[in-house]
Parts: structure tokens; C-alpha cells; sequence
């Protein structure tokens, strides 16, 4: 080959090599921004909309068609969401055969009466809960695109998150209410039917106008701009904006009583109740106990970035959305509080992370048990609700798994939200699966390097799409240690770790003594072994698997802390000695703080 090919040769590959870098396609996210006017007929639970909708195509891909998620027609007897309920072992009793019994005036709907793109008109199709909708002319990456839709709604009977007339009387919980642009990602389209489970937005600003009689009082996501006004149709108009969300809810009740609570630091917390004998004092004492879970959760998991936050009573049970949660009211006070911060916290474990949660619904709802386990904790010990705070506030939550695993029904967190076999794998694998990973991998890292990971995490992805890689990596560069097998272990499968100790033998009369270990399960696990002695003293070792590449600092609770050789993981046995006579040894004890999960803890212990 000639001196002039090779140098085309070589500057072909490199040219191919920066193309390939630059097109790497999962750090490049979409934008949307709406405009939407709704006017609303409260008396028939029926509302006409129009939305001007800006697109913009941030990804490297041209774009041929768009999807809007019509989320209301899931509410038609023999839609996808009816045939799934009727069909699953366990189905969600809120839901059951109800959709199937609808009556015409009870069903939702969302019809497409026009769509044009800056004039023209688009071809469309509304296959159940999905518009599709082909283009005539392609949106090429880093251009956009600009949507005007007209459309009527019927407000279905309240059955899943939204709805009319819910059981505590609430008249309209309007979440999914809206045709709601699809997300394209690194992934591609994500366009699946709604069944009633998860979510998945494009981050962008909302201004909404709502117009509604006059004796309706309207909360909802965004910042209420002025009071409502005199409207032409004789109406009262809200009018909100919501800048960098990837969703829009609001309610409507003639009997809302409104409190705001200003928390002094420039947000102000607002709660929407009906006033009675079950709800008023209750709410009335929630934005206290809320502010204070507030202080906790912005010290540990990052600042609150909004202006305002919204608890209001309506749905059908509790639902987070940006800046608002909707909840049924008539609870006790520890339930009222566990509600409303379960759904706060989804504010830093899904409002700002944007996660594809039908693909990792463990990163949404797992994240957010395990922190509202620490933060109702917390408010235990400040005294502001009812029980005792606890060591452990995690230790239901294992329980509740292992139990669950002696049923043979537990799926992979790897399954997508909708197509799990049955509802309790589902609420297993996203909400106590979740959790768990979460409190044992603060026991592999450690404790700085585990609030490291919540903090780095909410710094470096919040409104990005966070993937499980992307929360793994945070914690590996806090730690230090490899965490790639954690992560593909409990994410991918469902055989966890079980060790036991076997054995507590004299070699000889020198005062030494032999501990033999099992691996009985198949995942591997750093273990902590607690020997004590018969005069009280506490020794406790360390075993590091071979593939962590690393080991965690001594913990604060650990004294007398010894480092042992790694164990390889391929290995089902492991031996070690320690300088003690056997009969001086009171008790041999793996994973005492029971931190690690495992499918049996009654071989753990050894005792004299």
C-alpha cells in the first residue's frame, strides 16, 4: 500500500472512530413544551382542550412519526387495561372487572379532532391509549417541530389514579388527562399501552389555562400566576406554568379549603382537603410534620429545586406527579404522614430523575420505600408521629422479601412494569426489591461512600433519565470497588446470597482455632463475621469477594476490626483461623446486622 492510502486510510478510520464518539446516543435527551387551554364542563365531567405543542429533536436520529399517549381510553370496557385485570390472578381490587362494567356517561375518553403541524394536516390513527400519528415531513436531529391539537374528553369514573367522584367524594383528579407526547430516547420509541402501571415523560415547560365554574377551586403541578380570573365562557381561569417537568396533574373540588405553609426558605407547601370530622385535624397538622421531613430529605438526598410543593386529597390512594401528590385524606395521622411522604420522596426518586420507570420501576418505587422508611423513622425520633423509631427500619422490608421468595412466584427487576405474570411480582421486584438494594449496597460501600453515591447521583442526574449503569457507576466512583456483578445479580436474576457457618474447631492446644464458611447461594456478598467472646469482647472479619476488588472502611459500630483474604467467588467454601482457644469463644455470628439478604438466617450462628 502507498505512503497516500495509508494516510487516507488512517484519516478515514479516525473521521469513522469521532463519528462513532459523537453519535453515542444515551447522554442526548428530547425537550417538549406545551400550551394547553382547557375548559371544562364539570356538571357532564366532560372538558374540550387545545394544545400547541414545540418538539424538539435533541436526538441524532431523524424522526418519520410521533406518539401521544391517550391515557383515558383505558377506561372503555375491552380496552387492554380491562382485558389485563380480568385476566391476572391478582388483579389490583381497585381496578378488577370495574372498567368492564362502565356505562357509556361513566367511561374516559380522549378524542383527536384535529392535528396540524405549523398549518398542515397529519395523518393519524388512535389505536386504544396511543395516537399515532405519521409525518410528511421528517424531523431531522436538531430541529423542531411544532404540533396544534384540538380534542374532547370524558372524565371516567374514578377506578385508577385519575377520575371523577373517587370514594371520598373528591370530583375531578385529573392525572394522564392530557394527549401526552411519547418518549424517544437511546432506546427508541417507548409507545406502551397504558394498563394502569408505569410512566415515562420528555422533560419540558407547561402553561395550562384551565376555565371551570366559579365555585370549583383548582390545585395542581406549576405556579398558580395571579388569582383566577373572569373568563369569557362565564368561567373562572386558572392559569399555571411548570418549567422542567415531565408531567402535569391538577384537581378540582367546589369544597377544597386551602392551606399554604411558607417554609422560610422560599417554598411554600400547599395542602387541598375537604374539611370533616375524619380529614380537618389531621391535614391541619400535617405541614408541620411535613416541613420537618422536608429539612431531612434536602439534607440527605439533595435541595428541593421547585418554588412550590402540593398535597392534595383526591386519586385512589396516593400517586406522585412534579410538584404534587394526589391522596385520599380519610386516614389516621401516622397513615396521612406515611402517604404523603412516601409520595414527596418520589419527588428526588422519579420528579427529578425522569427514570423510564416501566423498564426500572425498582429505581423509582424502590429508591422511594427505602428513603420514606428512613424519613418516617426520623420523625419517630423527633416525636412527630406515633411508634418507636428503630436500628433497623429495614428489617420489615427483608422479611417481606424472603417470605415472598418462598412462593416461587418472584420475577427478575429486569422484566418490564406491564409484563410481569402476576401483580404481587411486580410489587415485590419494584417496590421491596428496590429497597433492599439500596440498604445492602449501604452495607457493601459503607457509609460515607453510600451517602456519597444518594448525593452524586442527585447532582450528576437529576433531570437526565438516570439508568441502573448510570446509578451503579455514581457509587463505584464514590467507593472505589467494582459493583458491576451487584448490579446484574439482583437486577437481572433471582438466585441471592446464603452463607452459613459451618464450623468452629480447635486445631491444637496453641490456643487457635479453625471457622469454615459456606457459600450456599449463588450470589456472592462481602460478609461480616462477629465473634465474641466469653468475657464480652467483640472481634469482628472481614471477608472481601475477590471480584469487589476493594473493601469497605471499618464501620463506626465495628471493634477490633480485622481485614481476611478475599474469597473467590467460584469457591463454595472458605477457612480462616483466629488466635483464640474455642472454649473462650461464646458465640459465631454472620451478618448480625442483618444488612446482607439472605434466604435463610438460621445458619448463621454458631454458639457455645
Amino acid at each position: 500500500m502507498s505512503a497516500t492510502l495509508i494516510r487516507i486510510f488512517s484519516l478515514l478510520l479516525t473521521c469513522a472512530s469521532v463519528a462513532q464518539i459523537n453519535a453515542q446516543p444515551d447522554r442526548w435527551q428530547q425537550r417538549v413544551a406545551y400550551e394547553m387551554d382547557i375548559d371544562v364542563d364539570a356538571e357532564n365531567h366532560q372538558y374540550t382542550g387545545t394544545q400547541r405543542l414545540t418538539y424538539f429533536n435533541n436526538s441524532p436520529d431523524t424522526l418519520d412519526k410521533v406518539f401521544y399517549h391517550l391515557y383515558f381510553n383505558a377506561f372503555q370496557p375491552g380496552s387492554q387495561m380491562d382485558l389485563r385485570n380480568l385476566n391476572l390472578p391478582d388483579a389490583d381490587r381497585r381496578v378488577s372487572d370495574r372498567i368492564s362494567k362502565l356505562h357509556p356517561d361513566e367511561e374516559g375518553y380522549i378524542k383527536v379532532n384535529s392535528l396540524t403541524r405549523e398549518g398542515s394536516d397529519l395523518s393519524y390513527e388512535t389505536v386504544g391509549t396511543i395516537l399515532e400519528v405519521a409525518l410528511a415531513e421528517p424531523i431531522y436531529p436538531g430541529d423542531s417541530a411544532v404540533f396544534n391539537m384540538e380534542w374532547d374528553a370524558q372524565v371516567p369514573l374514578q377506578i385508577r389514579r385519575s377520575g371523577r367522584d373517587n370514594a371520598e367524594g373528591i370530583d375531578l383528579s385529573m392525572a394522564q388527562w392530557y394527549p401526552k407526547l411519547a418518549e424517544y430516547d437511546y432506546q427508541g420509541w417507548h409507545a406502551n399501552p397504558y394498563i394502569g402501571r408505569e410512566f415515562y415523560g420528555v422533560w419540558g415547560d407547561y402553561d395550562v389555562t384551565i376555565d371551570i365554574d366559579e365555585d370549583y377551586m383548582v390545585a395542581g403541578t406549576g405556579y398558580l400566576q395571579g388569582e383566577p380570573e373572569a373568563s369569557e365562557n362565564g368561567k373562572q381561569r386558572y392559569h399555571f406554568v411548570a418549567p422542567t417537568v415531565h408531567d402535569f396533574v391538577w384537581a378540582a373540588d367546589p369544597d377544597y379549603e386551602h392551606i399554604a405553609y411558607d417554609r422560610g426558605n422560599g417554598t411554600t407547601l400547599n395542602f387541598y382537603f375537604q374539611p370533616g370530622e375524619k380529614i380537618s385535624e389531621n391535614w391541619e397538622n400535617l405541614p408541620r410534620i411535613m416541613d420537618e421531613a422536608f429539612k431531612y430529605i434536602e439534607a440527605h438526598y439533595g435541595p428541593y429545586p421547585y418554588e412550590q410543593y402540593s398535597f392534595i386529597q383526591g386519586g385512589d390512594g396516593g400517586m406522585e406527579y412534579p410538584m404534587a401528590t394526589l391522596i385520599t385524606g380519610e386516614r389516621s395521622m401516622n397513615g396521612l404522614v406515611g402517604v404523603s411522604v412516601h409520595e414527596l420522596m418520589h419527588t428526588w426518586y422519579q420528579m427529578l430523575m425522569g427514570t423510564n420507570e416501566s423498564l426500572y420501576a425498582w429505581m423509582d418505587e424502590g429508591f422511594t420505600s427505602w428513603a420514606s422508611s428512613e424519613v418516617t423513622n426520623h420523625l419517630r425520633e423527633q416525636g412527630l408521629i406515633e411508634g418507636d423509631a428503630s436500628d433497623n427500619p429495614h428489617a420489615r422490608t427483608y422479611s417481606s422479601l424472603r417470605g415472598f421468595r418462598t412462593t416461587g412466584m418472584q420475577e427478575p427487576l429486569s422484566v418490564h412494569a406491564d409484563h410481569f405474570a402476576t401483580n404481587s411480582a411486580y410489587g415485590v421486584a419494584s417496590y421491596t426489591n428496590g429497597s433492599v438494594f439500596l440498604e445492602q449496597l449501604r452495607y457493601i460501600v459503607g457509609e460515607e461512600a453510600f451517602d456519597c453515591t444518594l448525593h452524586r447521583y442527585y447532582n450528576d442526574w437529576r433531570f437526565k433519565h438516570p439508568n441502573p449503569n448510570d446509578f451503579i457507576r455514581i457509587a463505584e466512583k464514590c467507593s472505589g470497588l467494582e459493583l458491576d456483578w451487584y448490579r446484574e445479580y439482583w437486577v437481572n436474576g433471582t438466585d441471592y446470597a446464603d452463607y452459613a457457618v459451618t464450623d468452629v474447631e480447635d486445631l491444637d492446644e496453641s490456643g487457635t482455632t479453625r471457622i469454615d464458611l459456606e457459600r450456599v447461594g449463588r450470589m456472592p456478598m462481602p460478609l461480616e463475621l462477629t465473634v465474641t467472646l466469653k468475657d464480652g469482647t467483640e472481634n469482628y472479619y472481614y471477608i472481601a469477594p475477590e471480584i469487589l476488588r476493594g473493601e469497605k472502611p471499618q464501620p463506626e459500630y465495628a471493634t477490633n476490626w480485622n481485614v481476611l483474604p478475599d474469597w473467590g467467588w467460584t469457591n463454595p467454601n472458605y477457612s480462616f483461623t483466629i488466635d483464640t482457644n474455642k472454649q473462650d469463644i461464646e458465640s459465631v455470628v454472620l451478618n448480625a446486622r442483618e444488612r446482607m439478604f439472605e434466604d435463610d438466617v438460621e445458619n448463621n450462628r454458631w454458639e457455645d
